[in-house]
């Protein structure tokens, strides 16, 4: 269905807008810029609409705060699926409408990453796209505005050249026409060199300066017929240090100013209240403030050209931009209203047909006959001319309509919530009934009784198919079938375990009461601080000074004073960077060159001392694989200080330490599986390997992070040893000549015991600790592109995000590799001790499921999901780490030696 104006309505609409579009506004540097003198205020042609031509507000967008999404919202009306982000941002996994699809002809000039998904989209050939190519988005760009540049120059060039084209100086003459500019080059120049920096602010006036090109340049071609409507807005901003994605005001707020035909003039006012002080600091505070939500300008835009709503759009008009009538303004939003309230229809029948008629429940405020009577009384106050009345009653009805939307879009949430901590409890259940059973000796083995098995069995068989009958009456989607179907196995297994829970019932109760509670309370604490560490990543720091005091709890320092005191210290320093603003924020070079400079310094004295060292199975001839893994670390070292100085002077990424960092990254992992499998040897290897990967993919102090870990994680596993000793578990192994592919025989795995599950959450932590100890992964504007500008500069998300996420996994793999080392040295099966992991992760992910959030702030509710995600998804990235870290420490790679001639 069309919702459109009648002709009558739009006679006095414009029948053309240009449309600016800055990929990302900064507002404080934005207002540094237009207020740092009266004379360039004066001169400035954005402040001059603001005072005398034009209307402006703040738009508030959504979480995500990328580009694709924003541009969505700007030109759809709608916030899109996340699962866009699968396709980097720039396909549609479903076409949808647009203010461009409706228009009469559409022409766009800008990136090829955001142009060309409006013209798939669109229904017939009237979407015309002008695009530079990709390899231009450089970050390491001489000049990032020269994007911006180009697109006012073939602007220029395509009005020139359509004066000796009559079709399509015809075409441009039509109705309904949108001239779309994407301006890229502040969102690039953020990127690269920081909002407040001299090249950012510049760009930002060529973009002023150009706006003002183009808009007299309009006005000329079109014989100032004073029917063109303009509007300049943003997709997202940007944070001070150069991000954007989350949810800090600094992204989700961007301004909007609108001027033309058929746009309000300035509004003087006395007085206005806003949260934020962006009247002060702009110098605004008597022209009215017009705030809308990011999708409210889509409907924005139809209305000013006179083309129908966007299918999809979920925006309110935002009225008091409008220059036109009190009749054109009610039948406006009552179009608006009528769109709105279909997609609320749709919704609800579709909800209907898929639940039983007796267990559906309506959303009461719009019923039937409720919409009727809204409809009616809408209708008869503009047909009484009570204007106003009749908008009120519209926008109450697009409230309501967006309200019953979410409700049918969440209509089963407490069912499939309840299904989803139903299977969590059963699961973690299980597998800790499968950690007694099979890896302690708190049951005896109970013979199985067939016969109540097998009612079991038909029982929860029975449940299974109710189940399923039920929901293909309902013809559910399948995933709900995995939702509501997975606590029945999984339950099943629990209660065939019954008579290990009554033995191990009756072994509990047996023990001191005070002890196993103290146990319980120790446990919930430290599961708690992790949940914590999430929020707050001071939390770790918290964590780490008590790990310190764990040799003095236990009298481990006692026989082993030394390690004890490098231990305490150790995790006081790795304290220390929880502490420590987010990477990205403040680059510091030096650091990282530091840090390479350390390594280095720290290598020749581990190798110093392995070559003191007595151990027969030493080949020397292995230490060459060291030196060359040094080597390594040094060019890192090299590369990075010369590619941050070439990006500097702007003179780009230089082709060599592109083609170095590219070598270092393929070839570090061979080099690594050259060297010896001995213990610390092979340690020893992989931390050389990782870091001179990870010193190529750093911007400051985040470079001394993997040598602060990989520190303690050596101590760990000395302390280990001590810990197997003080319980009197094992004797202690001679870790200097244990190989890691020496294979243990199975019956030497000894049992679990209670110090074990200490040992396990000791990884968790450490995991948490590798993940946050630098930055929040689950917030996207942690990253910073600068991070890999050593491989690459031209704007490739997948290119990108994946050398990220390497980023992020090294100091999980030094992590995994240590707990390797613990697990074959503590004479532990990695089942065993990976089950107890499991039941941790699990727990932290149900509390994690229960913190989901769709309301509050994006910031909140971003959070909150990414969150869920991250746990959920750390059991199988676990899984994978600990295959890599298996492969990284027992596969050696052989190579061919000469033979030695010894003469007699």
């Amino acid at each position: 269905m069309d919702f459109a104006l009648t002709p009558e309505q739009f006679l006095s609409l414009p029948v053309k807008l240009l449309v600016f579009w800055t990929t990302n506004q900064h507002h404080q540097v934005s207002s540094e810029s237009f207020c740092s003198s009266r004379r360039w205020r004066q001169e400035n042609s954005i402040w001059s609409i603001l005072e005398n031509n034009g209307s402006w507000g703040i738009s508030h967008t959504r979480v995500p705060t990328e580009s694709r999404p924003g541009h969505v919202a700007l030109i759809a009306g709608f916030y899109e699926d996340v699962s866009a982000v699968a396709k980097g941002w720039k396909e549609n996994p479903v076409e949808f409408d647009s203010v461009f699809n409706e228009s009469k002809y559409t022409w766009s000039w800008g990136s090829p990453d955001i142009l060309p998904m409006f013209a798939k989209g669109a229904t017939g050939d009237h979407v015309y796209t002008f695009c530079y190519a990709a390899e231009s988005e450089d970050f390491g760009a001489e000049d990032a505005a020269k994007l911006d540049m180009w697109v006012f120059d073939h602007v220029k060039s395509f009005f020139n050249s359509s004066r000796s084209n009559q079709t399509l100086f015809s075409a441009l003459n039509e109705e309904k026409v949108v001239l779309f500019l994407h301006l890229l080059g502040i969102d690039t120049n953020g990127h690269a060199h920081r909002p407040n920096s001299r090249e950012y602010q510049e760009n930002i006036k060529q973009v002023d300066e150009g706006v003002k090109e183009i808009a007299s340049l309009i006005d000329s071609f079109y014989g100032n017929d004073g029917k063109t409507a303009f509007i300049l807005t943003s997709d997202h901003g940007m944070t001070d240090w150069g991000s954007h994605g989350a949810g800090h005001p600094s992204e989700t707020l961007t301004p909007l100013i609108v001027w033309g035909a058929g746009v309000n003039y300035p509004q003087k006012v006395t007085t206005q209240f806003f949260e934020d002080n962006f009247l002060k600091e702009w110098k605004l505070e008597n022209l009215k403030r017009l705030d809308v939500n990011q999708a409210d300008i889509a409907p924005l835009m139809a209305s000013l050209i006179g083309v129908p709503f966007p299918l999809n759009s979920v925006g309110t008009l935002p009225l008091e931009y409008l220059n036109t009538s009190a009749l054109f303004k009610a039948e406006s939003m009552f179009t608006n209203a009528v769109q709105v309230l279909e997609q609320f229809k749709v919704k609800m029948s579709q909800k209907k047909e898929t639940t039983l008629s007796i267990l559906f429940t309506p959303f009461k405020p719009l019923s039937a006959s409720e919409q009727i009577n809204y409809l009616k009384k809408i209708r008869l106050y503009i047909e009484q001319q009570k204007y106003d009345e009749a908008v009120s009653l519209c926008k109450t009805l697009i409230n309501l309509a967006l309200e019953g939307l979410s409700y049918y879009h969440t209509y089963d949430r407490l069912f499939l919530g309840l299904s989803i901590a139903v299977s969590f409890v059963g699961w973690t259940t299980y597998v800790i009934l499968v950690i007694i059973k099979a890896h302690t000796n708190l049951t005896k083995t109970v013979p199985a009784n067939k016969k109540k098995s097998t009612v079991l069995f038909y029982g929860f068989a029975s449940a299974g198919m109710i189940i399923t009958f039920f929901l293909l009456i309902q013809t559910c989607p399948w995933t709900y079938y995995i939702y509501c179907l997975l606590p029945v196995p999984v339950w099943y297994a629990v209660v065939k375990e019954i008579p290990v829970i009554q033995d191990l019932a009756t072994n509990v109760l047996s023990l001191h009461i005070g002890q196993s509670a103290g146990f319980l309370l120790v446990c919930i604490l430290g599961i708690e601080i992790l949940v914590f560490s999430f929020f707050y990543r001071s939390a770790l720091t918290v964590g780490l000074l008590v790990f310190a005091g764990w040799p003095v709890i236990t009298q481990l320092w006692i026989q082993a004073k030394t390690k004890a005191l490098i231990w305490t210290l150790l995790c006081v320093l790795l304290a220390i960077f929880p502490l420590m603003p987010v990477v990205g924020r403040e680059p510091n070079i030096p650091l990282v060159i530091a840090a390479g400079l350390l390594t280095i310094l720290i290598s020749f004295f581990l190798l110093t001392s392995l070559c003191k060292s007595e151990n027969k199975y030493r080949d020397n001839e292995n230490l060459k694989v060291y030196f060359y893994q040094m080597f390594s670390v040094a060019l890192s070292t090299y590369v990075v200080g010369s590619t941050h100085n070439s990006l500097k002077i702007k003179q780009g990424l230089p082709v060599m330490n592109q083609i170095i960092s590219w070598m270092t990254l393929v070839f570090s992992p061979v080099l690594l599986l050259l060297s010896p499998t001995f213990l610390f040897e092979r340690l020893f290897s992989i931390l050389l390997s990782l870091m001179s990967t990870y010193l190529l993919l750093s911007t400051g102090y985040e470079a001394l992070f993997p040598l602060a870990l990989f520190g303690l994680m050596f101590v760990w596993i000395n302390m280990e040893q001590e810990a197997l000793q003080h319980y009197g578990l094992s004797l202690k192994p001679k870790l200097a000549v244990f190989n890691f592919t020496c294979t243990m025989d199975i019956t030497q795995f000894r049992q679990l015991h209670l110090d074990d599950v200490r040992r396990s959450f000791f990884f968790v932590f450490f995991i948490v600790t590798a993940f946050f100890g630098t930055g929040n992964i689950a917030s996207i504007n942690s990253f910073d592109p600068a991070s890999v500008y050593c491989f690459l500069t031209v704007f490739s998300p997948f290119m990108m995000g994946g050398l990220l996420l390497l980023k992020v996994a090294i100091p999980f793999v030094l992590v995994s590799c240590a707990f390797e080392a613990v697990q074959v040295t503590t004479q532990l099966s990695s089942k065993s001790l990976f089950l107890i992991v499991l039941v941790i992760s699990d727990i932290m992910a149900l509390h994690f499921f229960f913190l989901v959030k769709d309301y509050g702030s994006w910031l909140d509710i971003g959070t909150s999901i990414s969150h869920y995600v991250l746990v959920m998804s750390l059991t199988i990235f676990m899984m994978v780490m600990n295959g890599l870290a298996q492969l990284l420490t027992t596969r050696r790679l052989g190579l061919p030696r000469r033979n030695k001639h010894h003469s007699m």
